[in-house]
């Protein structure tokens, strides 16, 4: 009876340990981290290229 419920037990807490895992939300979580920091440096660098590209010109012209 004893070895019944060690082993019921074991099987309750690996299964809590199993439901309660939070590694998939994390991964999520890095992937609309990634998926921010990808579209704000393609809005930031959209917006500063132009003036940029024209000041590399300026200097190249310049040499």
């Amino acid at each position: 009876m004893l070895q019944m419920w060690t082993l019921l037990q074991a099987f309750v807490v690996t299964e809590w340990d199993r439901v309660t895992s939070e590694d998939g939300a994390t991964m999520v979580e890095y992937g609309i981290m990634i998926a921010l920091i990808a579209a704000l440096s393609i809005g930031v660098i959209g917006l500063i290229g132009t003036k940029v590209f024209n000041a590399f010109t300026g200097v190249n012209a310049s040499l």
